[in-house]
């Protein structure tokens, strides 16, 4: 029960960060407006956007039932503990349906790159941690934070990449293609 509580609380903040807000949308509505398309597509936008909010919240909630799961190299599962890329592949098949590759390298090359200012929760951020591109990952939740498996001896928790540590190795973000499920 002591556990639970924290997950909870964690969740809940995430899901208030996953949700773009609706400022972010005005100038496309504009457009939009101004070309007489609003009023055919307009609801159908707004669903495209709530679909794309919901599955972003739904993986970060996901990924905060992890915190506290041990490290374990090559690990990709709660029993056995996870390694960070195991942790992210096991959060998107779980959360999404969506089965990542198993390495970060493979998982960089096989995701969409976006700039860091792109950021939006449920994006993977990569980092150099060991000499070599892409050899860490995590999920970014909101708020210049991610969630990732660290290195052996730790946990799965949440980390701020503006710490000098992260934020000398950041090597990149990717956004994951996600299908819409919905008719």
């Amino acid at each position: 029960m002591r556990r639970i509580v924290p997950v909870l609380m964690l969740s809940l903040a995430a899901a208030a960060h996953a949700a773009p807000p609706d400022s972010a949308y005005e100038d496309m509505d504009a457009l939009l407006a101004e070309k007489g398309l609003m009023s055919r597509l307009g609801s159908q936008i707004q669903h495209a956007r709530d679909s794309v909010s919901e599955q972003a919240s739904s993986l970060v909630i996901n990924a905060m039932a992890f915190l506290g799961v041990p490290y374990k190299y090559g690990g990709n599962s709660v029993d056995t503990g996870f390694d960070c890329s195991g942790f992210v592949r096991a959060v998107f098949e779980q959360s999404v349906g969506k089965i990542l590759p198993r390495r970060s390298d493979e998982q960089a090359a096989a995701t969409q790159e976006i700039d860091r200012s792109e950021l939006k929760p449920g994006d993977l951020v990569f980092f150099n941690t060991m000499r070599r591109a892409f050899s860490h990952v995590g999920i970014y939740v909101g708020d210049g934070k991610f969630i990732h498996s660290p290195r052996s001896g730790s946990q799965v928790r949440v980390e701020d990449m503006r710490m000098a540590y992260w934020s000398t190795r950041f090597n990149g973000a990717r956004r994951v293609p996600m299908a819409d499920k919905s008719p």
